[in-house]
């Protein structure tokens, strides 16, 4: 899977938000600094996420960005399809002409991984996220563990 930074960074960026919620706008300089996610880079995420409806802006002074949605309503998949960052292991990006304009030998197993990851990064929540960085942040054990995925029966294909 091809996971770049900008994925990476914008969940990175909404748990900060999120772990922040309910005491007012948070600014990207405030992110930036605790994240070292560089600021321009912040404001290019954050502009793609609010136009989605997913972070709402406060101007002036004392404004930032807050949630927009409840963290228990918004994925992981969805802040990283926010962004523009495809979920795609295959190397012909799902278009089935991976060689010489023919399917490869292994184009079903890497788009049956990419609908694994999808799946589970759909099964994420940013409140998991948030709520497991607290307990992180007390000392106390994960209240989700990520590792453990609900698991679809393997199905054969022919």
């Amino acid at each position: 899977m091809r996971l770049t930074t900008k994925g990476r960074f914008a969940v990175t960026a909404m748990v900060d938000l999120g772990m922040r919620h309910g005491t007012g706008p948070v600014t990207l300089a405030e992110i930036s600094g605790r994240q070292r996610i560089s600021l321009s880079y912040l404001e290019q995420l954050f502009g793609k996420l609010r136009r989605r409806q997913i972070v709402d802006s406060v101007r002036g002074p004392g404004g930032g960005y807050c949630l927009a949605r409840d963290m228990a309503q918004l994925t992981v998949a969805e802040i990283i399809l926010a962004v523009d960052e495809p979920i795609d292991a295959t190397q012909c990006a799902g278009k089935e002409n991976c060689k010489d304009d023919e399917k490869c030998l292994t184009h079903d197993l890497w788009a049956n991984l990419n609908e694994r990851i999808f799946d589970y990064l759909g099964s994420v929540t940013l409140r998991q996220l948030v709520e497991n960085q607290r307990a992180k942040d007390a000392g106390i054990a994960p209240v989700h563990d990520m590792r453990k995925v609900a698991r679809k029966p393997d199905t054969v294909t022919a």
